[in-house]
């Protein structure tokens, strides 16, 4: 497959590529189901490639026994059976038997790598699946990264693995929302959250995103792999497979757990303090099982209602902060204003308790399965650590960021780098972080408000009350991302008034009204 490059050697073009070949081999196969049939082959090749690598690092030693397991282990290269090395399988990619010789493949792997028991993708001879797309789509990976040197080839794997999740994502519409959150709003948060070095947490890790690209911030700043640790939780099976298998494509080692019940009822890790959080949580989730989760000591600052998750979701991040740890939370723009079922309440006490750092909200479209505008929330523990960062309490920062990103197809938006510098400047500055610029208010944009005026404005935290109506208000947002919004609104206090309604009935019920 031709490819460009730049002076700095990055591929351009590439990915889209090999996911618009990719794609067009999918035929009238679903996205959801062919986007494991994919990424587990994208997968299979590199831990393939990696274990060739070092199978020839020890050959040309002739100091080691290059079919030794204990070799690889310690240089945290999967081992990889003969039966599953890529070279086998591309030599069979065109026989009947070739769907199952890679779920032998995929079962050989997990046998010898006790880490991946349980996350392979085992379905390749069902027969449903084509067995003719299947080995030609084994020869379109077979060409990602051949004319590349090992380390380069595994990067590029990396790369072509989190371009397909975001791809699929896309294809996939509401459902894709599940398992990514895009790659923009990704590097805004980590860029916010600077997280060199400590415990990374995600309690709604999805397929992995977060840690990806705290693993590149750290990297890219002259860190070192493993200064952090990563730890995380994800409800949902096949989503969870899909992160394990992220991370090891990007060598990352990482503490991902897996349950049925999620984080709110089932906490695997209930005695992490995380020293930064970052969590995309699915947006007003009504069905998070709060009848049974009345008293629990994550409720510190009040109980969140049975009928929307939001505020159940910021109570549990702060819950797991470390003293000095920080967070950033992607919500639905309805929790900075919400007022029913006590949301704001809640909110008021996350307030006064100076828990809140800084808000910013974003433009609409730039998620694949949310399409009215969404907000970021960063909450601290501790808002004078001492160091390089300046006494923050009794101060919030509002940045207003709706006119900023630009569109990248028809219907989504991403921010540029520029955007992404620009809001994580004004967040550092306004810290008084080290190498900043001075901090100063810029109408329409950004605004550090004490806690007196947001008490004047009732605790809503919508940046757009603040940070200068003359240049930026509500009534400036399109008409289609207000209506969105007022919709959602709408419904959640529709669905509100269906819930009393039904509580009012059940209660004439039981004193007789009826009789």
């Amino acid at each position: 497959m031709a490819k460009q490059a730049n002076n700095n050697g990055a591929i351009l073009g590439f990915e889209a590529q090999l996911w618009a070949a990719a794609n067009k081999l999918r035929g009238n196969m679903e996205p959801s189901d062919y986007k494991h049939v994919a990424m587990g082959l994208i997968f299979l090749k590199y831990i393939s490639d990696a274990f060739e690598a070092k199978r020839a690092a020890l050959v040309d030693e002739d100091l080691a026994d290059a079919e030794d397991p204990e070799e690889y282990l310690a240089e945290n290269v999967f081992w990889v059976p003969k039966v599953a090395r890529w070279s086998h399988l591309q030599a069979r990619a065109k026989q009947p038997s070739i769907g199952k010789d890679i779920d032998e493949a995929m079962l050989a792997i997990e046998v010898r790598n006790a880490s991946l028991k349980g996350v392979l993708p085992k379905e390749y001879a069902r027969p449903a699946l084509n067995k003719i797309m299947l080995g030609e789509l084994i020869d379109l990976v077979s060409g990602i990264g051949m004319a590349e040197e090992a380390d380069r080839s595994r990067d590029i794997l990396g790369r072509v693995y989190e371009y397909f999740l975001g791809s699929f994502a896309g294809a996939e519409g509401k459902r894709g929302g599940e398992f990514y959150t895009p790659r923009s709003v990704v590097r805004l948060l980590v860029e916010m959250l600077e997280p060199y070095k400590g415990r990374v947490y995600d309690p709604c890790c999805g397929s992995g995103g977060m840690f990806v690209q705290s693993e590149k911030f750290v990297e890219e700043h002259g860190g070192r792999i493993g200064d952090i640790a990563i730890y995380g939780q994800e409800s949902n099976y096949t989503t969870w497979r899909l992160a394990r298998m992220n991370l090891a494509v990007r060598g990352i080692d990482a503490d991902i757990r897996w349950n049925n019940e999620g984080s709110f009822h089932k906490d695997e890790l209930p005695d992490l303090r995380a020293d930064f959080i970052l969590a995309n949580p699915p947006f007003n989730v009504s069905d998070w099982g709060g009848d049974r989760l009345r008293e629990d000591a994550r409720w510190a600052f009040g109980v969140p209602p049975v009928g929307n998750a939001n505020y159940a979701w910021l109570q549990h991040i702060l819950h797991h902060l470390a003293p000095n740890g920080t967070a950033g939370v992607v919500l639905a723009n309805g929790s900075m204003s919400a007022a029913t079922s006590g949301q704001d309440d809640i909110r008021r006490a996350l307030v006064e308790a100076d828990a809140v750092d800084c808000m910013i909200a974003l433009p609409g479209q730039l998620f694949h399965s949310v399409p009215i505008p969404v907000c970021l929330w960063f909450l601290a523990r501790n808002k004078d650590p001492g160091g390089d960062s300046r006494d923050r309490r009794g101060d919030v920062l509002f940045i207003d960021a709706r006119k900023l990103g630009h569109m990248v197809d028809r219907t989504r938006k991403e921010f540029a780098e520029e955007d992404i510098a620009r809001i994580a400047g004004k967040y550092h500055a306004w810290q008084g972080a080290r190498d900043s610029a001075r901090y100063e208010d810029e109408p329409g944009f950004c605004r550090s408000a004490t806690l007196e005026e947001i008490r004047e404005h009732g605790h809503v935290l919508t940046p757009g009350r603040y940070v200068g109506a003359a240049a930026v208000d509500d009534d400036g947002v399109p008409f289609e991302e207000r209506f969105a919004e007022l919709k959602e609104t709408l419904a959640e206090q529709f669905a509100e008034a269906d819930k009393l309604s039904a509580l009012i009935q059940l209660k004439l019920k039981e004193v007789g009204a009826y009789d």
